[in-house]
């Protein structure tokens, strides 16, 4: 009896444990990502910026180019915000953590709620699919 109720009592706290550190992880960033496409062919600079734009906006991101090989993304949900810096060149392309308000971002852990994890991993995948339908000069 006392077997059992010890395993109850441990996998208790081992859920506790779990639901406890669930809604941080990690800040994801994208580091040199490959500008690929359908035909391999490579594409122009402003043919990249469209296509990142163009998934940015597919998923309700506000997506701002402010210099060449340069935009700006802020995702919005209710009172949460996420903001990330995309560089990119013709060849590849970054997504990286820049800000954010109500995210229970930790500097030191570099830890961030989930829902940022999900919007930059949406992010990357929709570009990809984008780069990837674009059509080289």
């Amino acid at each position: 009896m006392n077997r059992i109720l010890s395993a109850v009592v441990m996998a208790c706290l081992t859920i506790v444990v779990i639901t406890g550190c669930r809604g941080a992880g990690q800040v994801y960033n994208v580091k040199e990502a490959p500008v690929a496409t359908a035909t391999g062919k490579e594409l122009t600079m402003e043919q990249v910026q469209k296509a990142i734009v163009e998934a940015g906006l597919s998923l309700r991101w506000i997506m701002t180019p402010d210099k060449p090989g340069h935009i700006l993304g802020t995702q919005n949900a209710r009172s949460h915000t996420a903001v990330v810096d995309i560089d990119y060149t013709t060849k590849s392309y970054s997504i990286t953590y820049k800000d954010s308000v109500n995210l229970k971002y930790n500097a030191d852990k570099q830890t961030i709620h989930e829902a940022y994890i999900g919007w930059v991993r949406n992010l990357d995948n929709a570009i990809k699919g984008r780069l990837m339908a674009a059509s080289a000069p």
